[in-house]
């Protein structure tokens, strides 16, 4: 069983429940052949500038931040790392997108949590590689693709 820490620093009504988030979360790892452990941090703007600004040398607060941890080869663990999420800013993208809010919280979390696993969207091929995922993953929890509005 996957092992998943939920820390709410920023707590609002709109927040989805443990576990809506850990739903999201076992989407993606429940189809590897291994368990794993991950925080979920939501936190507020402040703290996701601070983050965003020290380790991606970006100003202001963004939806997510993925950290992934670098287990030592001699260490027996399976921990992906943390996910950071500013709800704030996830509330705001939502609305601006005209997308339900329940969607792109599971949107943001089946993304962060394939960051973890090495998935990037840098290049347009592991863009459309990992976006592909994404879409899979959503399907299964009946949620339409969030690109397809996208201009």
């Amino acid at each position: 069983m996957n092992i998943i820490d939920i820390q709410r620093v920023f707590e609002s009504q709109n927040h989805p429940s443990d576990a809506q988030l850990e739903l999201w979360a076992n989407t993606v790892l429940a189809s590897l052949n291994e368990e794993f452990e991950l925080t979920i941090r939501i936190v507020d703007e402040t703290e996701s500038a601070q983050l965003n600004e020290t380790y991606r040398h970006k100003k202001g607060a963004t939806n997510i931040l993925s950290f992934p941890f670098e287990v030592p080869d001699e260490v027996d663990l399976n921990l992906l790392g943390d996910l950071v999420i500013c709800a704030p800013v996830l509330e705001r993208e939502a609305l601006e997108q005209n997308k339900p809010l329940h969607n792109h919280w599971a949107h943001i979390v089946i993304h962060g949590t394939l960051h973890l696993l090495g998935y990037d969207h840098i290049e347009d091929e592991e863009a459309h590689e990992m976006e592909a995922k994404e879409i899979a993953f959503l399907q299964t929890l009946s949620i339409s693709n969030p690109y397809e509005n996208d201009l």
